[in-house]
């Protein structure tokens, strides 16, 4: 079986605006990003983004538009990523299990890529993102700016950071 990183993208991959990021020109790649997937994918870790992108539903923005964001983290990280999962729905507009806290976005790349939960790692920047993982039996690692208290497994300030973490677990 494969192992496995999965990551949230605004906060991790992303810089997280604090509003949705959809537009090309404010989609930033966070320091560090590329180093940490080249890092983890030379590890032999699968790379695999989960993400929720609730402004589909509520017409803020398009597939189209999230997709040109991927294809974008993609040309800029060097094409490390296998596979990004993403949820358009939205609570008030359309439920969904497959949105975070849900575990379908995961279950799919699990079943997908022949992954071993309990040797991977979900990193996220929101509790939101790790409670699917723990649900699963995955390592989980909370990342921020600033400290804050996690029920992840560990805390980290970056991905680059997170990435020397899992590498030494």
């Amino acid at each position: 079986m494969e192992k496995c990183i999965f990551l949230d993208r605004d906060g991790v991959l992303n810089v997280e605006r604090g509003e949705y990021t959809f537009r090309l020109e404010d989609f930033e790649i966070e320091a560090g990003v590329g180093e940490a997937l080249k890092r983890l994918k030379d590890a032999g870790y699968r790379l695999v983004v989960i993400t929720n992108q609730a402004g589909i539903a509520k017409g803020l923005y398009t597939k189209a538009d999230v997709l040109a964001c991927h294809e974008k983290l993609q040309a800029n990280t060097g094409r490390l990523i296998d596979a990004i999962y993403y949820c358009p729905h939205h609570p008030t507009k359309s439920e969904s299990i497959a949105r975070k806290p849900g575990t379908l976005m995961f279950e799919r790349a699990i079943a997908k890529y022949n992954i071993d939960p309990i040797q991977s790692f979900m990193v996220g920047d929101q509790e939101r993102d790790l409670v699917p993982a723990k649900k699963l039996g995955m390592g989980t690692v909370r990342v921020a700016p600033t400290k804050v208290e996690t029920d992840g497994d560990h805390f980290c300030f970056s991905l680059l950071e997170a990435s020397d973490y899992i590498l030494k677990a």
